[in-house]
């Protein structure tokens, strides 16, 4: 119920500030609805899960993490055009990590990012959020992490919990 609750109140609060962002021409304009519905300000711009979402460092990046277990702590990264986000990245490296799932570097995405979901945008639509997420103003802001199993994390996180399935039911009556 926290977790919902916590998700719902990032989302409502990304969809706020949104409008902050610059976007030119239609492309722009379609890279900027789709940044919206994809809720990407849900995770990756600072004090959302705080509730308190900055405007002004509008996808610049999380000062909280998700602790995946066995995994480790992974934070949502700037992307923003500044050299703490996707300064180096191209549009077809953007368009490759939001569809497959790898940085240009090779390292996977975190579990967390929904790129399965994302595998499916038509070549227009990866291409206008790829244009909209170069457009972006920069952003300073170099995210923590990511921190394996085993590392201690030097910033704030959440936990994500895996439910545990349901013990067998014991018959008391001897069936």
């Amino acid at each position: 119920m926290m977790k919902t609750a916590l998700f719902l109140v990032a989302g409502l609060a990304s969809a706020m500030f949104v409008g902050g962002a610059q976007a030119t021409g239609a492309a722009g304009s379609r890279g900027q609805y789709l940044a919206q519905i994809m809720d990407c300000g849900g995770c990756h711009t600072p004090g959302v899960f705080l509730g308190k979402p900055d405007p002004a460092r509008y996808l610049g990046g999380s000062e909280i993490g998700f602790k995946l277990p066995g995994l480790g702590v992974f934070y949502p990264p700037n992307l923003t055009s500044d050299e703490t986000g996707l300064a180096d990245w191209s549009e077809e490296d953007i368009i490759r990590a939001v569809r497959t799932g790898v940085r240009p570097d090779g390292r996977e995405l975190a579990p967390a990012m929904p790129w399965h979901a994302y595998a499916a945008l038509s070549d227009e639509d990866a291409a206008a959020l790829a244009a909209y997420l170069k457009s972006l103003p920069p952003v300073q802001n170099q995210v923590p992490g990511p921190f394996g199993d085993a590392e201690e994390p030097t910033a704030p996180y959440m936990t994500v919990v895996m439910p545990q399935a349901p013990a067998a039911a014991v018959d008391t009556a001897g069936n």
